[in-house]
């Protein structure tokens, strides 16, 4: 039982520690942030890498799922006559909810991994220790600008993926399913308020901020060597994407 315990109390003060430094970096992150953000090419540079090259995967996302909600809410909706309400349904669904999730968890994926990989990297071939030798923040010229360019790119891109998943669903529901489309744009008008698009871009800021600060803290955090990049870069993904369904979850019930 002892030796029981004795686990539980080194596990349990190695996640506070763990947790420590995540709150202690994060802060002193968005200090730099707000003192010296870097110079504005450094943040195009990862508004390029974040956003504009995260387009194809979240045009092709997020055209296939509103075809898929187009197709399973009209199924759903003639069993109750209702299906001139699709367009509320498929619009509700993306503003709120699967246009910010989805989106993070595609940045994640394609942009997260790169971001761990790319700083953990440089932290074991000691590029991140020459920068504090000759004096020069890390944090200013590696964390500020990533975490900016995903605050803005992550709302930008869940408008984009808002938008080609309504048309998306435009597409299956009026050409291929015959609703009206005076209907399908006509009930989302009604439908679709401000608190709805507001949630999807506060949902969407907070999931740039987490994909950013969990993939810098990992990756420069990285242990010595190939498999501690790789161990990171997992680690990463994973994290980001489990803590981006729980705030969502956290968020949601607090904006309803």
């Amino acid at each position: 039982m002892l030796s029981i315990a004795r686990y539980l109390g080194a596990l349990t003060l190695s996640l506070l520690r763990e947790l420590g430094r995540m709150l202690l970096f994060i802060l002193y992150a968005l200090y730099m942030i707000v003192r010296a953000p870097g110079k504005p090419v450094h943040i195009l540079k990862q508004l390029s890498f974040i956003g504009a090259k995260s387009f194809f995967v979240i045009f092709l996302t997020a055209a296939f799922t509103g075809m898929v909600l187009a197709l399973q809410g009209y199924y759903t909706l003639t069993k109750f006559g209702s299906e001139g309400m699709l367009g509320s349904v498929v619009a509700l669904s993306l503003i709120r909810e699967l246009g910010p999730v989805l989106s993070a968890l595609m940045v994640t994926g394609r942009a997260g991994s790169a971001i761990t990989a790319e700083i953990g990297i440089m932290r074991i071939t000691e590029q991140i220790d020459a920068l504090e030798v000759m004096a020069l923040e890390p944090f200013k010229y590696l964390m500020s600008p990533r975490i900016l360019g995903a605050l803005i790119a992550l709302p930008l891109l869940c408008a984009i993926f808002d938008v080609i998943g309504i048309y998306g669903g435009y597409l299956v529901g009026v050409k291929l399913m015959g609703v009206n489309p005076g209907a399908y744009f006509h009930e989302m008008e009604k439908s679709v308020e401000w608190k709805d698009v507001y949630s999807g871009i506060l949902k969407s800021v907070s999931f740039g901020l987490i994909i950013s600060w969990i993939c810098c803290y990992k990756g420069y955090y990285t242990s010595r060597g190939a498999e501690g990049v790789s161990r990171s870069t997992t680690a990463a993904v994973v994290m980001s994407s489990v803590l981006i369904l729980v705030w969502d979850y956290f968020l949601t019930s607090v904006l309803l």
